[in-house]
């Protein structure tokens, strides 16, 4: 089994919400802490399995995704390092509402809910900091029905080319961030639509793709395409 290089502490430190914590205090958060190891395909949990706190990935990545009687897999998101998620049904006592698969080996650290609710008590300014972190998740959500219901599959996948503050500029080249499959469903398509639009995108020269590997050729018109 490999083991964590990083102190759960500074890993925690880390964390938007545990920014200006005292080392003292992230101490007794790390007593609450554990470390998952998974590896790639290994689930985390299942939807109905019980909340207990919430995890925090320090490396690899997972997707949260929803599965259909049929076996028709959505994915919700795709977590990266440095981020968290299960913060609001710890909260709410309520049961995972999405399963949880890694797509690559992945650490994780389980925060536990009572070392967390016992560090508010003594740190009130955690519960804003716990505020801003779901209302921007919950910002984020809003925006994903928005593009859902109201945007085409081209502007969707327009969108998430663009996503990055460096998408500016023509020539700027980027890495997928994981498997088409999986970014199509994010994004509410099939793997046959997502790519037909790619293609299409790159045959108007707007884009150049090779593997998982994309060049943005003309940002102002790729913006402004619709299709």
């Amino acid at each position: 089994m490999a083991t964590s290089k990083v102190p759960t502490e500074e890993f925690l430190a880390r964390l938007p919400l545990f920014r200006g914590v005292s080392p003292q205090e992230l101490q007794k958060l790390a007593e609450g802490t554990t470390e998952q190891y998974a590896a790639r395909g290994d689930m985390i949990f299942h939807r109905g399995d019980p909340c207990t706190g919430f995890h925090a990935v320090v490396y690899g990545q997972l997707k949260l995704m929803l599965v259909s009687p049929m076996g028709v897999e959505k994915v919700v998101r795709v977590i990266e390092p440095g981020e968290s998620f299960g913060e609001a049904l710890m909260f709410l006592d309520k049961p995972y509402i999405v399963s949880c698969q890694a797509l690559a080996d992945t650490l994780l650290l389980h925060v536990s809910k009572a070392a967390l609710l016992a560090e508010i008590e003594r740190q009130p300014r955690l519960a804003h900091k716990l505020l801003a972190s779901l209302s921007f998740r919950l910002h984020r959500l809003m925006t994903d029905v928005e593009d859902y219901s109201l945007r085409s599959g081209t502007q969707r996948v327009i969108g998430y080319l663009l996503r990055d503050d460096d998408a500016a500029m023509d020539g700027y080249q980027f890495r997928l961030h994981t498997t088409k499959n999986i970014i199509a469903s994010r994004l509410n398509l099939t793997p046959e639509h997502f790519s037909r639009i790619l293609h299409d995108l790159v045959d108007k020269n707007l884009i150049a793709v090779k593997g998982r590997e994309v060049t943005l050729l003309d940002v102002q018109k790729l913006a402004q395409y619709t299709g």
